[in-house]
């Protein structure tokens, strides 16, 4: 580890009561298609357990659906520090993991899927409308968890990235892409979250 690296872990050590209990990531398919991409994935998971995370959420937004087998295939390999749930765009096992990682699902197909739910439990007799509430819909959910830092590489958007979950996380983007992210980038992006006043919506 290098002096910089060294300096900015003293300074999230410092604050280690403040560090991010859930840690997101989003990135691309194409992002894992370079060079090294699932070995920064590994270390990107040591950093986070490393620095308070208790739970790591990685979001790959898909264009070529053909991708997503191997991607599953390839990411459910990955030499990660902790037990992996991966979840394909078809796959509504809801994930309960350390790590869970999403290829290709949605946001916007994750909450229809299970508003659909709650509405065919209603239909069904086994629910009155008016017992619905944010814990029904959060318990059909295949990512409950709401992370508290979403970490963006290489540009300002996060495409359908778990609307519901992360209404309230702080958001972080860097113009560091995938392929050049390191252990210094991470303790920024988390050193930039504990100097945050985090409001939840108020």
């Amino acid at each position: 580890m290098g002096l910089y690296d060294r300096y900015l872990a003293l300074r999230v050590r410092r604050h280690d009561a403040d560090a991010p209990d859930h840690v997101a990531l989003v990135i691309t398919e194409r992002d894992l298609l370079e060079a090294g991409a699932y070995d920064t994935l590994a270390e990107f998971f040591g950093w986070a357990f490393d620095y308070g995370a208790d739970r790591v959420t990685v979001y790959v937004s898909v264009l070529d659906e053909a991708a997503v087998p191997t991607l599953e295939r390839e990411l459910a390999r990955v030499d990660a520090p902790r037990e992996v749930a991966v979840r394909g765009p078809d796959d509504d096992q809801r994930a309960d993991a350390p790590i869970q990682v999403s290829v290709g699902h949605g946001g916007k197909q994750e909450f229809a899927t299970a508003v659909q739910s709650v509405a065919e439990a209603v239909a069904a007799g086994e629910m009155d409308p008016e017992d619905i509430d944010e814990d029904v819909v959060e318990s059909e959910l295949v990512f409950p968890e709401e992370p508290d830092l979403v970490i963006k590489t290489g540009a300002e958007r996060l495409s359908d990235f778990m609307i519901w979950q992360s209404v309230y996380s702080e958001l972080y983007f860097t113009d560091v892409n995938w392929r050049d992210f390191r252990k210094r980038d991470y303790l920024r992006a988390v050193l930039d979250y504990e100097n945050r006043q985090r409001r939840f919506g108020r």
